[in-house]
């Protein structure tokens, strides 16, 4: 063990521990979640991309002398390659705006700058954590700083994702391109479709959602760096604010990267993460909404819709052999529910803060990194193992359409809409089809009822749905291939 001080009093602190003393008594005061902040990696790599530019920073404005700059650099540059992540400790729950998250970063930075320098851990007179590695900083413009950067890297791959599950229910709308079925408004037979017009939906519906969480993920990269404690940038040095965003867009590569032009409405404001947040929502209800669809047309497969077929993933009970369950979509359904929730939570957190701070963006950090992993993963699942193996119960579909009343529509414009309502009824009530009452009256020629009730009359027309996304199979290969390295390493 060795012995830390603070303005508190001393603590013992294991020697081996790249944590401090702050880190110890937060570990002390926050046992709540026992969920620590090291399973969110894109905010620990994000945190350390913010110290190695404020070190970096420092050192340009010989505030910081070169060892010490270039010691924490590269503790920093550790800590982004994926190494000590074991080491942040602290709760993703904890009072203090953050300032327990940023003093384990801080020590941890400082103890392995010093074991790098080949000094002992706890030589703070060498290398501080507040002295040195939070200089010219304070918990509140680096925290928000890289909160928002850690949703803007999980955004990202949220997006990549979406994509690819867009692109997923597109290739099944052209492999159903010219299977008939019959569309619904408010669960009762509307009137004729293509199954291959109904997934396009799908994709389409899920595109537009990656263009909002594009909208918003560019919000997040308007950061308060530099603004210090509210925004006036006290005890920061002259130039401290441009020189540290300068060297962030380098070290990130991400050249939107931009200082707010009002660091005290920065500091205090958190609108961005309501906007984040309700984007992920309207992208998650979407995806629910779809996964009830997959469930109802899939439904039975003997007394339900059975339209089409799920993947058997797995056993559906252990009781009733041989019953098959929607599983997947059943899982992503949970996800979007709790993601709702965390939408509330974070709408009650933006609206809590009080004066130049608001002390609640600890729960704020965590629900979005938790919403977007777990969505991410749920999209994920959902295209590998249930989209993608989708099949059509074609003779089925057929067979409904057939049978439908809802082909008089198609009719209408010759025989008028009371006439047509009329054999609706009588079609229903005596289980005779549209086309044989038609004929058998002799309302309209045969060839006249052909033309109208033609497969791609009924559809609307569009049987072919349009041009795919400009998704090569080379491009989902490799998007594929780095988000599976991104989950290896956040697994790891």
């Amino acid at each position: 063990m060795r012995i830390e001080r603070d303005s508190l009093g001393e603590m013992s602190i294991p020697d081996d521990a790249y944590w401090g003393i702050n880190t110890a008594r937060a570990m002390e005061n926050f046992a709540i979640s026992r969920r620590t902040i090291s399973v969110y990696p894109d905010l620990l790599i994000a945190y350390a991309q913010v110290k190695q530019a404020a070190a970096r920073a420092n050192n340009e404005l010989g505030v910081l002398d070169d060892e010490r700059a270039g010691l924490i650099d590269r503790a920093c540059q550790d800590i982004i390659d994926g190494e000590l992540h074991e080491q942040f400790v602290v709760s993703v729950i904890q009072g203090g705006a953050g300032t327990s998250t940023n003093m384990n970063v801080n020590e941890v930075i400082a103890n392995r700058a010093l074991d790098l320098a080949g000094r002992p851990f706890g030589d703070y007179e060498f290398i501080s954590p507040n002295d040195h590695v939070n200089k010219s900083q304070s918990t509140n413009d680096t925290y928000p700083s890289a909160v928002k950067l850690s949703v803007a890297y999980g955004v990202y791959g949220l997006m990549q994702e979406m994509r690819l599950l867009r692109n997923s229910f597109s290739q099944k709308g052209r492999e159903f391109r010219d299977v008939l079925k019959v569309g619904r408004t408010q669960l009762q037979d509307a009137v004729p479709m293509t199954l291959g017009q109904e997934f396009r939906g799908f994709g389409t519906t899920i595109g537009e959602d990656v263009d909002r969480l594009e909208d918003v993920r560019e919000m997040l990269l308007e950061l308060n760096l530099g603004a210090t404690a509210i925004g006036t940038g006290i005890a920061a040095s002259k130039g401290f604010g441009e020189a540290v965003m300068r060297h962030l867009r380098e070290i990130t590569g991400y050249e939107e990267l931009r200082q707010a032009a009002d660091l005290i409405e920065a500091t205090s404001d958190t609108g961005v993460f309501m906007s984040v947040s309700s984007a992920m929502k309207r992208a998650a209800m979407k995806l629910s909404k779809i996964c009830n669809d997959l469930r109802l047309l899939s439904s039975g497969p003997q007394t339900g819709l059975g339209e089409i077929n799920l993947p058997a993933v797995q056993a559906g009970s252990s009781i009733m052999p041989g019953k098959v369950n929607p599983v997947i979509p059943e899982a992503v359904n949970q996800v979007a529910f709790i993601i709702a929730g965390a939408d509330v939570t974070i709408s009650m957190a933006s609206e809590s803060g009080q004066l130049q701070l608001n002390a609640f963006e600890p729960v704020m950090a965590h629900v979005l990194l938790q919403n977007s992993t777990w969505l991410r993963r749920a999209v994920r699942t959902l295209r590998i193992n249930c989209v993608d193996g989708i099949t059509a119960n074609e003779e089925r579909l057929r067979s409904q359409v057939d049978q439908s009343v809802g082909v008089v529509t198609a009719l209408m414009p010759q025989l008028g809409y009371l006439n047509a309502a009329k054999l609706a009824k009588e079609a229903l009530k005596g289980g005779t089809s549209i086309r044989d009452l038609v004929l058998d009256r002799g309302l309209l020629s045969e060839s006249e009822v052909e033309r109208a009730l033609e497969p791609s009359g009924l559809s609307g027309g569009i049987f072919d749905t349009g041009p795919m996304p400009r998704m090569t199979p080379e491009l989902i290969a490799e998007m594929e291939k780095r988000l599976d390295e991104a989950d290896r390493h956040n697994e790891a």
